[in-house]
């Protein structure tokens, strides 16, 4: 199930609360012969995605147009039927960006029901990658809003993009977060509803296309698994509308590294092959090194060594070919020494200790910035305690512990507390130390 945020936002509107749209429909309802007891429960319930019984979808309905005093639809309140126009996968642009904003908006205002949500699995999970990859494309995204789109306003989302990107690497995802979602309802959604031509427009969704994904960035790395999924379905949805493939590629390539946290292997490997199959030549070598060293990690767990290591000859390969200047901003994260480090995590999930402590050393050795120094430390510091060299790791982790402080994000402290827990295993000499300086970073809340 997927919270409701169409039927939050009509609520918020129309400032009616959960008991007052239950007494509403109970009323309604009597007016139809129908006898019905609903609560705030009940309206709770709807906004986490659980559809209402037979008539009650209208009679919310009638509730919301006689207090906001114009038509209300089903699609309105997020309870289009399912496989007619107006639902999320076959819905128009213009339904997809109502939906978007409504979601921003919920998540600024910090809605448990959206907040909490799970990631959805399955076919739910598969389409809108599937969606992206497949016809029909849109033919003509222009809209005639109120206020025109200008050229200096798609210059203020790529700004902002970079922006965020930079605090995000610097800060940490949970700090950022409430910026981003904040900048993306104050500016971009009345932008979204402005007024401009297809090309103007093809531009405006791709600015917001790269907005949008940084925000799932920052949501995953708050640990808001289901929220951050659905700010990358909504980022592919924006480079589709955008027509640029290679921007696709890039979110699919987010999407398969949250299916690699949540351990769905398969699925990474799916989507991986996905994004190089359909980005075709769009897909930059930069993009094409990370998605073949993310599949070696996946293909490394599933226990299939053969297409591991071919995956990480593929990803070698590629990153022989990136030319600084000639990518776009978005795979600025593909830095030096990035394939190292997803190497050595597929090495070592192989066994294969040697070659995972030079590609750990050799990632380390690169300059990068400071939230993936963390992530190139941790995995020295594991591979060096996995060959029994405690007192090099003792060092790598010191410097780890130190290299994340000020930064605020579940998935480092993920890491932090992975390496913590093989130090105190260890039990060396110095082991104790590095783990009691690591606690004391963690015991900072976020």
């Amino acid at each position: 199930m997927q919270p409701n945020t169409l039927l939050d936002a009509i609520l918020d509107e129309a400032g009616i609360s959960h008991a007052g749209l239950a007494a509403h429909v109970n009323q309604a309802g009597r007016a139809r012969g129908l006898a019905l007891r609903y609560e705030h429960t009940a309206v709770a319930r709807w906004l986490k995605g659980q559809r209402p019984r037979g008539q009650v979808p209208d009679l919310i309905c009638e509730v919301l147009a006689a207090r906001l005093q114009r038509p209300v639809t089903l699609d309105d309140i997020g309870l289009g039927v399912p496989g007619e126009p107006g639902t999320p996968h076959t819905g128009s642009l213009g339904g997809f960006v109502e939906r978007a904003t409504a979601l921003w908006r919920s998540d600024e205002q910090q809605r448990p029901h959206v907040l909490d949500a799970p990631a959805v699995t399955g076919t739910p999970a598969v389409m809108p990658v599937w969606e992206w990859e497949n016809p029909p494309e849109d033919v003509d995204v222009s809209r005639g809003g109120r206020n025109p789109v200008t050229a200096a306003d798609i210059e203020m989302l790529r700004a902002a993009r970079t922006h965020y990107e930079q605090m995000y690497r610097k800060a940490g995802g949970i700090a950022t977060r409430t910026r981003i979602v904040g900048f993306l309802n104050a500016e971009a959604a009345p932008l979204l509803r402005g007024s401009y031509t297809d090309a103007t427009g093809r531009q405006l969704h791709r600015a917001t296309g790269g907005l949008v994904a940084i925000a799932g960035i920052c949501a995953y790395d708050s640990d808001a698994h289901g929220l951050a999924q659905r700010y990358f379905h909504q980022a592919l949805r924006l480079a589709k509308a955008s027509g640029d493939r290679g921007l696709g590629a890039y979110v699919i390539a987010l999407l398969v590294n949250q299916a690699l946290f949540m351990r769905e292997y398969r699925q990474a490997v799916a989507f991986a092959e996905a994004a190089l199959r359909a980005a075709g030549r769009h897909i930059t070598p930069a993009l094409a090194s990370d998605l073949y060293a993310m599949q070696a990690k996946a293909y490394a767990h599933l226990g299939d060594g053969g297409s591991a290591l071919s995956c990480i000859r593929r990803a070698e390969t590629a990153a022989e070919r990136i030319r600084r200047g000639y990518e776009p901003d978005e795979t600025g994260y593909v830095q030096p020494g990035l394939v190292n480090v997803q190497v050595a995590e597929a090495l070592l999930s192989l066994g294969e200790l040697a070659a995972a402590g030079e590609h750990a050393a050799a990632a380390v050795g690169n300059p990068a910035h400071d939230r993936g120094r963390v992530h190139r430390l941790a995995m020295l510091s594991t591979v060096e305690l996995r060959q029994g060299n405690a007192e090099k790791a003792v060092v790598t982790a010191v410097q780890m512990a130190e290299q994340a402080r000020g930064m605020e994000s579940q998935r480092l402290r993920d890491r932090l507390r992975a390496v913590r827990e093989h130090l105190v295993r260890c039990g060396s000499a110095g082991t104790a130390e590095a783990a009691e300086l690591i606690d004391g970073a963690l015991r900072v809340p976020l």
